[in-house]
Parts: structure tokens; sequence; C-alpha cells
């Protein structure tokens, strides 16, 4: 028999811990992100779990061990701690260097990287970047994007939570899709089809009859055949629901809210990776700018002089233009536009009374990208199987679904963020693959 304990399970030491720390003696492990040899020795940089760390270590007495060095082993490192003014903005902390006095190599990769890892920017073809993406990732500014989507997550999670959501967690495998159409991926489940969710929209709005406000964080899976920078097919979506709205103006309010405290936190807590990324966050006041489609394609109309009125959507060049008209006159690169066309909105929409023909739904706009769609819920069950009916559906396919309305829903509304958009546009880069770890397109199974 063995008996196991917590014993030496401390945790490791933080990047911002180590700032502090000049002059004491450490143990560190981590994996050899480059080697700079010169006369005198050499420095050695480690990447560890929240960044790299500068080890310069001499010749004397360590010829063998130098020697032997090279990128991606595995190495354990002992050495004191001492000031540094490091320039390099992939280090971090760039205020400490370890003077290392010995380095046991742990692991040894089996064949040196296909790539040039030790570059400052990672300069590859995108379709490079993800056939090697398990080695591509562990480039410093690959790892960085990563980071800030899960700040992003964190932030979220944790603004909600302060503001009374309960997270739930939804099946990924449905009987039918939130949305309909077209787009959703049919699996073989035992005996039946059954379908991977196009979104948690169905259980979110029964999850307010149970504990009013809900969010969850989780995979949604889209069957579009688009090949572009700002699709892909299984992506991150950020979502809540929340009961007793007087309109769908309070779930906009929420999200300003949340994205605030989404925004700080990547302040707060990825000051390195932004640095590195020479990212510009943007700033987000306590009010968004708010405007109709009809008005946006007004707008869009008079710049362009390409008429899109009677278009149910935007196309991405009028979310472009919209985006900068929006900086340029309210100094805001967030844009709301409201009231899209019932037609193009999914059946539990709710319509606005005043406006027959449109719905009290938003999409949120940022930095010539739709990041979000929400609005207000039908939630009288009557109305829903009724508009159910008007979309050629049959009610009898949602009757789990309808439960929730027939045994009493308070008005409620919602949206759902998508991660990797609104990350990418945080940190301006153009496609959205790079904001994901394994990302999932029309070609992309692997890896």
């Amino acid at each position: 028999m063995k008996s196991i304990s917590d014993k030496g399970l401390t945790g490791l030491i933080p990047a911002e811990e180590l700032a502090g720390m000049t002059g004491e003696s450490v143990t560190l492990h981590g994996v050899i992100q480059r080697i700079r040899r010169l006369g005198w020795g050499a420095f050695i940089i480690i990447r560890r779990h929240d960044g790299l760390l500068q080890c310069v270590m001499g010749n004397e007495g360590n010829e063998d061990i130098l020697e032997k060095l090279d990128v991606e082993q595995s190495v354990e490192v002992s050495g004191t701690l001492k000031k540094a003014g490091i320039k390099d903005s992939s280090i971090n902390p760039s205020t400490v260097e370890l003077q290392t006095d010995s380095i046991r190599i742990i692991a040894l990769p089996a064949e040196q990287p296909p790539i040039d890892m030790t570059k400052k920017v990672l300069d590859l073809h995108i379709d490079t970047n993800l056939d090697l993406r398990p080695l591509s990732l562990r480039h410093p500014m690959e790892r960085a994007r990563l980071k800030v989507a899960e700040t992003i997550v964190a932030a979220f999670r944790n603004s909600l939570t302060d503001m009374g959501f309960t997270e739930i967690r939804t099946p990924k495998i449905c009987s039918v899709g939130a949305e309909g159409g077209a787009n959703i991926f049919k699996v073989k489940y035992f005996d039946r089809e059954a379908f991977l969710a196009q979104s948690p929209q169905f259980y979110k709005q029964m999850g307010v009859g149970i504990y009013e406000r809900v969010f969850e964080v989780g995979p949604v899976f889209r069957a579009e055949p688009h090949q572009t920078s700002r699709h892909i097919n299984e992506y991150t979506s950020l979502d809540f629901e929340m009961g007793f709205i007087t309109g769908f103006e309070e779930v906009m309010a929420v999200e300003i809210a949340v994205l605030r405290d989404c925004l700080e936190a990547v302040k707060k807590n990825c000051a390195y990776e932004i640095e590195m990324l020479e990212a510009d966050l943007p700033r987000i006041f306590e009010t968004i700018p708010s405007i109709t489609l009809e008005e946006a394609h007004g707008i869009t109309s008079e710049i362009s002089g390409k008429d899109n009125t009677g278009e149910p959507d935007l196309d991405p060049e009028e979310e472009k233009i919209l985006c900068t008209y929006s900086l340029e006159k309210w100094d805001s690169e967030f844009l709301f536009v409201t009231h899209f066309p019932t037609v193009k909105r999914p059946f539990y929409t709710m319509d606005d009374p005043d406006n027959p023909g449109t719905t009290l739904s938003f999409d949120l706009l940022f930095r010539g990208l739709e990041v979000t769609t929400g609005g207000q819920r039908i939630h009288e069950y009557d109305s829903q199987v009724k508009k159910i009916k008007s979309f050629g559906l049959d009610p009898d396919d949602f009757k789990s679904y309808l439960q929730a309305h027939k045994y009493g829903l308070p008005p409620h509304g919602g949206l759902a963020i998508g991660l990797e958009r609104i990350t990418a546009r945080i940190l301006r880069i153009d496609n959205i693959r790079l904001t994901t770890m394994f990302p999932r397109d029309v070609k992309r199974l692997t890896p």
C-alpha cells in the first residue's frame, strides 16, 4: 500500500512574485525557448507557465552542460535572482534574471522543431501555423492571445456571478436546433438522429424559470460552409439570460457592465501579454450608442453610395463603416444596432409591438465586426406556439422547450458573445482562428 500526501503541491512561483525576490535562491523548472551563446557563457530563456525567464550562466565549470542544451528541452534550473533591466517584451518578469548555478535536463525532444521558434514574431502562413498547432502555440505571442481569451472568460464569469447569475452547463447533443435552418450538424445518436447544439438558448430560457439569471461558457457548433477569417464551425459562446426585464435595453446594459469588467481584467492581469502583442485596449463608457437597423442602412448608404435599404442584416462592409462612423461621431468603438426584422431572427425572439415586422433584438459591433447577438425573448406560451407555427415549424417538435413557457416564465432576454471574435478585435487580429487553440473550419479537423 502507498500513502499519498499533498506535500510539495505548493504550486509555481508566479512571475510577479519572482520580480520581488531579488537576492533569493530558487529552483524552477521550464522548457528552453531559446539560447544565446556568447564568449563568456549564455543567456538561456526558459518558458514557464506565465512567461519567459532569462537565465544567465557562465562558461567556467559549466562547459559540458551548456554544450548539451538546446531548445524544447525540459530543464530544472537553480540559482539566485538578480536585478535586471530587460527590454525584450517577451520576458516576464523583465526586472530580474536568474544567475544560474546548475541546470538539470529533465526531458529531451525526439527531434528539433521544423520552424524557428526563437523569432520575436512567428511569421508563418496560417495553414502552417495551424497544422503545427501543438508546437506553434508554444511561441510567446501565440500563448499570449489565448491568455487574453482566458482572462475574458474568467472576468465574464466573475462579473455575472457578482450580479446574481448562476452558471449552468447545458447539453451539446440535442434533439432539435435552437436556431433552425440548415447550419446544424447531424450526428447518429444510437438508433436515431440528433444534432450538435447551435446555441444553449432553449436551456438558458428554461434556466430563467429555475434561477432567474443564468449564464454559460461553452462550445457551440454551426454547420456554415464559410471559409472566411471571421467564421469557424466550433467556437466558444459566452451566454447569459436574465428574467424580469422590462425591455431588451436591460440586457444591453448588463453587457456594457460585463464588457467593462472584462476589459479591466485584461488591462490588470494581461499587461505583459498586451505589451508584447502591442495591443491597444478600447475604452468603454457607461453608455454605448445605439441605432436601429434602418438607421444603420441609412448611414452606410450615405457614406458608401451603396443602398442597402430593406436588407434584413448588415453586410461585413457595413459593419466596418458603422464602427468607423461610431468612433468619429460618438468616440465609441462599440455600437449597438437594434430592431432586426422578424424574418432574420429566430422564432423565440419577441416582435416589437410598436414596429410590426421588426424584433426587440440587437447586435453589438466592435472594430468592424459583429461580436454579440441578443434580445428579448417570447415568454408567453400561446405567443411562442403561434410564432413557431408562423416559421413553418411544428410545435410538437419543441414540446420539452415549450414546457418552460407552459408552466410560466417571466419576461426575459439574453445574449451570446463570440469569445474568439471579441478576442480577435481586442487584439486586432484579422483571423479568428488565431484566437482559439485548435480551430475547426470547413476543411480542418486536425490537430
